[in-house]
């Protein structure tokens, strides 16, 4: 018995490996393959964001002697 559970920890194991690999492969495939044929890697696609800036900030208010009372 306590060989099936080393048998299947061992799969399981090289199974996250294989979907590991296969996910920086998806990622950074076309990079690998640059660097190994000695090419400049490809640029990604950049894309124009607008940033929105705020109009203004407005001035804290000072709270006077009443406003704190009644807090």
């Amino acid at each position: 018995m306590m060989a099936a559970f080393g048998t299947l920890a061992f799969l399981c194991t090289l199974w996250l490996l294989v979907v590991v690999g296969a996910a920086v492969l998806e990622e950074s495939g076309a990079k690998i393959a640059a660097a190994l044929k000695g090419q400049p890697a490809p640029r990604a696609m950049t894309v124009a964001v607008r940033v929105r800036t705020r109009s203004r900030l407005s001035k804290p208010i000072r709270a006077t002697p009443r406003w704190r009372a009644a807090a």
